[in-house]
């Protein structure tokens, strides 16, 4: 008698289970089941699957969810710029997911979606798209000397910047270069003004860009004064060229940095498992962390790395504050105008950082939890006044005394600064030109040090005062 044929090839036993996986597997083609929603980001911890970015917390982002064959739902979250429309078909907008939820200038911009994936699908036959190769030599391919340039003011936080992959925010001017696709259709990248590259995409005369008679005077004369620096798209100049303005006191940047060096001389050793929850006998709220004899403030949803760091001092620059009166609460701006200038930066895709120094922390070892107590208190609820996210490095260590080395991490020695370059950064290159720092310690006549002026000097940033930063 034959045995069954299952005995005979065991592996039939799971013919069964294959069929259907194989069946899931044809019927869950991405693109076709798909569904498509929208919503304002919960928080900031998605990322973008068109170009990987970070995708901020109460952005709109549209999700595309499929089912896998594995019995789950899974959802892949886009910004709406970076929105794959060819694969995943919009229309109508109306019948998208959470469309009935979102501002109606947000609903607009979902149906601009809508109409330019309309204006790709009938400008490209399905079986005729065109190929790479064939994009690249083609004179309507959109090359930079052929892309015209535009200027106007953001009409929602929804573009990235070209140039540092920030968000532009609603209101802010930013250029723009319109090409034309192969396909039929024009697109622009746009860029913050301060990130335009007028090495590729000359802009003079200003007066001739589309847009330019629509925007106020002061924004006119700032494109006027990219125009100027702007040296044609071969010759750039030289890293020690471009450091002529720095305001008074006047620093010369140390020639030892260059446009993008991060590092400034000092190599100290470093590693993740020597980061604590507590200086020394004093615990630490959430979100601050220790390392050797610096506090520094975890980075918040939000706060991104960048090329362009703006820095400051703390205590007599950002706020006005006492040695004799310590509390979380006991503490004011020290210039009205710290909240808009701030805000301004970080919508320009600066990255904000404070370095402060704070020696009561060390020094103070009856009091010590007091100390960090009020420093760090300060300087969340500073945060929170300015709402901006700024990345916070306090430095505890003493000066140089009798018996006493210097530490490495106080101003105006670049610890500090080396800590936030090299392993806060997210490994970019930090640009020396567009970088700066602001501090009150610049060795007047009634300043407390020279601190702050010699900081800027031993790094190569260029440096301000605060009265004259944030003054009228």
């Amino acid at each position: 008698m034959l045995a069954p044929l299952f005995l005979r090839n065991p592996s039939l036993l799971f013919l069964p289970a294959i069929l259907r996986i194989a069946r899931g597997a044809m019927s869950a083609s991405p693109a076709a089941q798909a569904t498509v929603s929208v919503e304002y980001a919960k928080s900031g911890r998605s990322s973008c699957k068109g170009c990987s970015a970070a995708i901020a917390k109460g952005a709109l982002r549209l999700g595309a969810t499929a089912h896998d064959p594995r019995g789950y739902d899974s959802t892949k979250w886009y910004h709406v710029a970076c929105f794959p429309a060819s694969s995943h078909p919009l229309g109508p907008v109306e019948e998208v997911e959470g469309f009935d939820s979102i501002k109606d200038d947000d609903r607009e911009e979902l149906r601009e979606l809508e109409k330019n994936n309309k204006r790709d699908q009938t400008a490209v036959s399905p079986l005729e798209v065109p190929s790479p190769k064939k994009a690249k030599v083609s004179p309507k391919a959109g090359v930079a000397e052929e892309g015209s340039v535009s200027v106007e003011y953001a009409k929602s936080a929804r573009s990235t910047c070209k140039g540092c992959n920030a968000s532009i925010a609603k209101g802010a001017l930013r250029i723009g270069v319109s090409a034309h696709d192969p396909r039929g259709f024009d697109s622009t990248k746009w860029y913050h003004v301060a990130c335009f590259p007028t090495s590729s995409h000359p802009l003079g005369p200003v007066e001739k860009l589309k847009g330019f008679d629509s925007i106020k005077d002061d924004d006119r004369g700032e494109l006027r004064e990219l125009e100027k620096a702007a040296v044609g798209p071969v010759e750039i100049p030289s890293p020690n060229k471009g450091n002529a303005h720095i305001s008074s006191p006047e620093v010369e940047v140390a020639e030892k940095s260059s446009p993008g060096s991060k590092r400034v001389g000092t190599s100290i050793p470093f590693s993740a498992s020597d980061i604590k929850k507590a200086y020394k006998d004093a615990s630490l709220p959430t979100p601050w962390k220790a390392f050797d004899t610096v506090i520094f403030r975890e980075q918040d949803d939000g706060l991104h790395a960048s090329a362009k760091i703006a820095a400051f001092d703390f205590d007599g620059c950002l706020a006005k504050t006492s040695v004799k009166i310590i509390g979380a609460d006991k503490w004011s701006l020290q210039h009205k105008s710290i909240p808009d200038k701030l805000q301004s930066l970080y919508n320009d895709g600066y990255k904000l950082v404070i370095f402060t120094n704070e020696s009561n922390i060390e020094r103070w070892k009856n009091k010590r939890q007091q100390a960090v107590d009020s420093k760090v208190g300060r300087l969340d609820n500073f945060i929170e006044r300015v709402k901006v996210p700024i990345q916070v490095f306090i430095a505890c260590g003493t000066g140089k005394g009798k018996g006493t080395p210097d530490d490495l991490f106080r101003k105006p020695n670049s610890g500090m600064w080396w800590l936030m370059a090299e392993h806060f950064n997210s490994g970019i290159d930090i640009d020396m030109e567009q970088s700066f720092y602001v501090g009150d310690a610049a060795g007047r006549e009634n300043d407390h040090s020279d601190a702050d002026i010699k900081f800027a000097k031993a790094i190569g940033l260029k440096f301000h005062v605060p009265e004259e930063y944030f003054g009228p």
